[in-house]
């Protein structure tokens, strides 16, 4: 592994979520769940358009430790990466909470990989790391940004958000995605399965401010209350498991509902699983 290899760990990771069957909500190779305006070649063209992004994000990070002006500039690389994947989809937001939240695990994964005080592989590492630039605030950010849907559901409902999320070090990742992923392909699922409930267990978890931003609590209570039950049911390994997956699959779409901010960060969960 190297640092010019990370762009390509990070774009192999949102492709992957992209491709994963079948997804409560989301967009899968079954068609476009809760979106009207994404399909799954959207999302894979929105994936490929962030390589430069993602790269530009691992050389800036590689040999400067986390301080304001690399938070800057890397906020700049993100803005320019949105309006990147901006064209590639034809103004359809694909990933923007995965250039946040991706992007910040590619910085940390680049600096840790150079500095001699992070043993190469040290997760908890390129995990502080990321967050500790995500702590700076970007004084350069357009009015635009705290405007955004995230950010004012957030606000709205008090949720953390993706914000938060990269702010408390990722807890979703390193507490539930991964730990997640490891059970299940220790349980024997295969690999498809794992990451479904992998991504279950964030849903479960998770104030997920898309779910928010699309319905509501009505909409977040379904998804984590649906999620849940799959696991009551004995998961995916189960025939009851798989039905109570089913029956989200169909509430979340009679609600509109797109559990996106999971989705991101199983793509997060994904990109550090295969570092």
């Amino acid at each position: 592994m190297s640092i010019s290899n990370l762009a390509d760990h990070a774009v192999r990771a949102l492709i992957d979520e992209a491709c994963l069957t079948p997804k409560p909500g989301l967009v899968d190779q079954r068609g476009s769940g809760a979106h009207r305006d994404l399909d799954l070649d959207t999302m894979l063209r929105s994936a490929r358009s962030l390589h430069p992004t993602f790269n530009a994000i691992a050389q800036a990070s590689a040999h400067e430790p986390p301080s304001q002006s690399l938070r800057e500039r890397l906020a700049q690389i993100g803005r320019d990466g949105e309006a990147a994947m901006l064209r590639a989809t034809g103004r359809s937001n694909a990933h923007r909470g995965a250039i946040w939240i991706v992007g910040l695990l590619c910085a940390g994964a680049a600096y840790c990989m150079n500095d001699s005080a992070s043993a190469s592989g040290n997760r908890a590492a390129l995990f502080s790391t990321a967050a500790h630039i995500a702590r700076f605030d970007d004084r350069h950010a357009p009015a635009v940004v705290s405007s955004s849907n995230g950010a004012r559901v957030a606000r709205q409902y008090g949720a953390k958000g993706a914000r938060g999320e990269a702010h408390d070090g990722f807890p979703h990742v390193t507490e539930v995605g991964l730990p997640a992923l490891q059970r299940a392909r220790d349980a024997g699922l295969n690999e498809n399965d794992a990451r479904l409930e992998a991504l279950l267990s964030i849903m479960a978890r998770l104030e997920d401010t898309c779910l928010l931003h699309r319905g509501g609590h009505p909409a977040l209570e379904a998804a984590q209350q649906g999620a849940s039950q799959v696991f009551g049911e004995g998961g995916l390994a189960t025939d009851a498991g798989r039905t109570a997956y089913a029956d989200l699959d169909r509430r979340l779409l009679v609600l509109n509902a797109s559990p996106g901010g999971s989705a991101d960060l199983l793509a997060a969960t994904l990109f550090v699983d295969s570092l």
